[in-house]
Parts: structure tokens; C-alpha cells; sequence
């Protein structure tokens, strides 16, 4: 697995098993056997496309777009919208969207809303 702890500057495109704690300034793109778990932030927006895989425990500044056949688990804080075209979406108790979650295809679970307040 690759890993990367200091600051990218650019957009990047994923498609092996990467674990990023440091920052990337731009957008991403997970694609066909990536696997990627954000642990730091994207200062950017996060695409998963066919095949690829996220766990987001860090944070996102941008949008977060799932496409078909992706899986995406979001424990960190995405400060815009969740958007799924066709993948699975799963937001558990801990995971933060401070836009708005839009299903338009796949499946999303959002455990955030079965919380006894």
C-alpha cells in the first residue's frame, strides 16, 4: 500500500491501495483498483469511478461523486454534497455532511438519522 504524508498540489488520479495523510490541493479521481482511505484533506472535489473504493475519515472541502459499482464510507466531515449515481454510500454515526446527501441512483445508508437525539 502507498502512502503519502506531505502536501500535493494538483489533481491526482488513485487506482492502487493508497492512504493519504497529508493534503492534496485539487481535485481527485478514484478509478478501477484503487482503493484510497483519506485520512488527511482534499482541498478539492472527490469522484469515484467504477471500481474504486474511499473511506473518508479525514476531510473534504469539495463535492463527493460516486459513480457505478463504487462503495464509499464516510466517517470524516465532507463540506459539501454527497452525490451517488449509482454506487453505495454508507454515512456512519461519526460522518459529517454539511450539504445535502442527493441520491440519484445506488444505494445510500445514512446512520446519521437513526440516532436517538
Amino acid at each position: 500500500m502507498r502512502e503519502e504524508r506531505g502536501t500535493l498540489a494538483g489533481d491526482m488520479i488513485i487506482h492502487e491501495p493508497y492512504t493519504l495523510w497529508g493534503s492534496i490541493g485539487g481535485d481527485v479521481r478514484v478509478i478501477q483498483g484503487g482503493k484510497f482511505y483519506l485520512r488527511g484533506a482534499i482541498y478539492g472535489n472527490l469522484t469515484v469511478e467504477y471500481g474504486g473504493r474511499v473511506h473518508i475519515l479525514g476531510n473534504l472541502t469539495g463535492n463527493l461523486v460516486l459513480h457505478e459499482e463504487t462503495k464509499v464510507i464516510v466517517s470524516g466531515i465532507i463540506a459539501n454534497d454527497a452525490i451517488n449515481e449509482g454506487g453505495r454510500l454508507y454515512i456512519d454515526e461519526t460522518g459529517k455532511v454539511m450539504g445535502d446527501v442527493k441520491t440519484r441512483a445506488g444505494k445510500t445508508q445514512d446512520k446519521r438519522k437513526t440516532k436517538a437525539t
